[in-house]
């Protein structure tokens, strides 16, 4: 039973790696550069109205 316990735990620590570097990738993919760049400029697109 241990053997099947260890076995999971390195399956999921190899999945969990994969995921890791897919995330990562994705991030960094080109193809996402400006969808990014555009919601890093949201918090500045808010026009100020005026408080009466």
């Amino acid at each position: 039973m241990d053997t099947l316990f260890e076995n999971a735990s390195r399956a999921m620590t190899v999945v969990s790696f994969i995921t890791f570097l897919g995330i990562v990738a994705w991030a960094y993919a080109r193809r996402n550069q400006a969808a990014f760049a555009q919601a890093a400029q949201l918090p500045f697109a808010d026009e100020e109205k005026d408080h009466v």
